[in-house]
């Protein structure tokens, strides 16, 4: 088995292979991105090889166009932090970038999961534009309440357009969920359980198309609400949560809070928390990770939320 790392950029890509030691076989520098040249690199290296590259902003045609080369026979997306990891380098260049991200896929052998199909890939893309655009007004209110009498005209005519631009991001959201027999099921099966609402349904078929599949160690570490120790020997520190999908865990804090409220199960789970002393934001994070596992719970088992 032999595995190449890319390091991708948006005029030229590197590319290193490796053997099963992480030994290097062969690099080459790609300029253009061009599809003629990567058919060329494996092409002199033959047999099947196993590629990873890091999650990078625009990894998607890269994927489908390695897809279409006899030579490579698994793609596998790479955290960014674990190749730094990996790498421990001193000196960043893509010449590094490139080696050690093959490195990484001989030492790790990093597993194979299945990326988002088309249509969630569309949906993910409309629910982040929606998340943005919300920004956007939060932003443009607040400049308002401080802006000149000429400003806040100019202000109050963007907020108009956005408010507008929100509901049509809003209908063609609600457009694609209800055109889904699948996801019209997983949202209804979601929105049962008290605190959490359509958009936070809809933040989970979007990108977190997971749920429902993996045990509830993994979906937490997804969502960036898994608990890491911190440990040297007697020395144990606090732990602590790192990493993850921020929009996911975001969505997931903001149901948390309302079913603080409107959740029995989860409001008693919360009080007996704070009983014991543990801090607030200690709380609505144990809190966050207990909603995620119900949540992951009710898809795999296909079963709304009953009150006890």
């Amino acid at each position: 088995m032999r595995y190449v790392g890319i390091d991708y950029h948006k005029h030229y890509s590197v590319l290193c292979a490796t053997d099963e030691r992480g030994q290097e076989l062969k690099q080459r520098r790609i300029k253009g991105n061009t599809a003629a040249g990567f058919a060329q690199f494996f092409s002199e290296l033959g047999e099947q090889n196993k590629v990873v590259m890091e999650a990078c902003w625009n990894w998607g045609w890269l994927y489908d166009l390695l897809g279409q080369i006899d030579q490579v026979g698994e793609v596998v997306l790479a955290h960014p932090y674990k190749t730094r990891l990996i790498a421990e380098a001193q000196i960043k260049t893509d010449r590094i970038d490139a080696q050690v991200i093959a490195q990484f896929a001989a030492a790790a052998n990093p597993p194979v999961r299945a990326l988002p199909d088309a249509a969630t890939q569309a949906l993910a893309d409309l629910v982040t534009r929606r998340r943005q655009i919300i920004q956007m007004i939060v932003a443009e209110g607040q400049r308002e309440k401080r802006a000149s009498v000429r400003a806040r005209k100019s202000i109050q005519r963007l907020l108009k357009s956005l408010r507008a631009e929100l509901s049509e991001i809003d209908a063609e959201i609600d457009e694609s969920v209800r055109g889904s027999a699948i996801w019209r099921e997983k949202e209804n099966l979601l929105a049962s359980v008290p605190g959490v609402g359509s958009g936070t349904a809809r933040t989970m078929l979007a990108e977190l198309p997971e749920l429902g599949t993996l045990n509830r160690r993994q979906i937490a570490a997804l969502a960036g609400l898994a608990p890491f120790t911190r440990q040297s020997g007697k020395w144990r520190g606090k732990s602590f949560i790192s990493g993850g999908r921020t929009s996911v865990r975001t969505a997931l804090f903001m149901a948390a809070m309302t079913a603080m409220r409107c959740n029995p199960a989860l409001r008693a789970f919360h009080h007996r928390l704070r009983a014991a002393g543990k801090p607030k934001m200690v709380a609505l994070i144990a809190v966050a990770r207990k909603l995620l596992t119900v949540l992951n719970a009710i898809l795999r088992d296909k079963t709304k939320w009953q009150n006890a």
